[in-house]
């Protein structure tokens, strides 16, 4: 089968067009015919950073996907083939820029009937991260709509920031606010049930007295800077909770006097550690698809790049290098 890695991290020319075996389904694995992936920074941040594990194999990257069920293993009870769907992946398992991907049926969901391909594969990563960071970790109410404090997006106009707003503003009592500074992403993020949007150009807490908020009550840091925890700390009430997801390399003693909670997000626990609640993230795609089909929730798609090729991927990744992309960068499958 066709399939795009690299064999040494490096700049986007170290991503090649591979020819890999057809890959045999474990018990409750679903091999899935790939019909569209994105990419996310994560992606990036790999091919830039870690080689691959072993060095005489290439890594194939990519989470996200949707496609088609082509064969199941002996232990699957959740999808049988034919069946469309759409998931984010593993970490510990090759990737999904490939024609056939194999992924644990207990990280899938069914894939929107409403969106095509494209649109489904760029919603899992981001719908998941943000679930789990609103629901799992912060603990807010999930469907109760009575006002239940604020909600400060970091970078609303990425991929997670996007479904972030939509899934608080849809699902919660929550007030979004979100941070953007161009007037094309203060647009996107307002269009997503933003109800106010802090200036990111400047120290969180400023922006956040400029627009008439002395603190909020929750952060979703989906991205920091260094040397922002006492800006952080001092945009939130006390007793707040802030998530974070990347590497969070300042002291978290800011947070101290306010007896603020201090949590990460990362998807991809469940899968790696194989934990009793990973058909967890199943449940969560099978309601956000349902929420996508009733018209509660959109696609974040904003751009298709064209078909699996390594050009392609190439510059997907260098789009999101540039830091300024809103939504999701989209590629559909290898040209037959």
């Amino acid at each position: 089968m066709k399939a795009i890695g690299y064999a040494a991290k490096g700049g986007v020319e170290v991503l090649t067009e591979l020819e890999l075996p057809m890959p045999e389904p474990g018990p409750r694995d679903l091999r899935v015919a790939v019909r569209a992936v994105s990419v996310n920074p994560v992606d990036v941040k790999r091919r830039r950073w870690e080689d691959p594990p072993e060095s005489s194999h290439p890594s194939v990257l990519g989470y996200d996907a949707a496609g088609v069920v082509e064969a199941v293993g002996s232990g699957v009870t959740f999808f049988k083939p034919g069946d469309e769907v759409f998931y984010a992946g593993a970490m510990d398992r090759p990737g999904t820029n490939s024609e056939f991907h194999l992924v644990d049926e207990r990280i899938v969901g069914p894939k929107p009937i409403s969106l095509s391909f494209a649109e489904a594969a760029a919603l899992p990563l981001t719908s998941i991260t943000a679930w789990e960071m609103l629901f799992d970790r912060m603990k807010v109410p999930y469907g109760l709509l009575k006002p239940c404090g604020t909600l400060l997006v970091l970078n609303g106009a990425g991929g997670v920031g996007s479904m972030l707003i939509q899934l608080a503003n849809r699902l919660t009592g929550l007030t979004v606010i979100a941070t953007a500074s161009r007037l094309e992403s203060v647009e996107w993020v307002r269009k997503l049930g933003a109800k106010y949007v802090a200036d990111h150009s400047k120290p969180i807490d400023e922006a956040l007295h400029a627009i008439g908020f002395g603190g909020v009550d929750y952060i979703g840091a989906i991205t920091t800077t260094p040397g922002s925890a006492t800006s952080l700390a001092s945009a939130m009430n006390p007793q707040g909770h802030i998530t974070l997801i990347d590497n969070f390399d300042d002291s978290i003693a800011p947070f101290k006097p306010k007896s603020i909670t201090v949590s990460w997000e990362m998807m991809f626990t469940r899968s790696l550690f194989q934990t009793a609640d990973m058909d967890a993230q199943h449940r969560l795609l099978k309601l956000v698809s349902d929420l996508v089909d009733a018209g509660m929730l959109r696609t974040t798609l904003t751009h298709v790049g064209g078909c699996l090729t390594a050009a392609n991927l190439g510059l997907a990744h260098e789009r999101i290098e540039t830091g300024r992309t809103i939504g999701k960068t989209v590629l559909e499958g290898f040209q037959q």
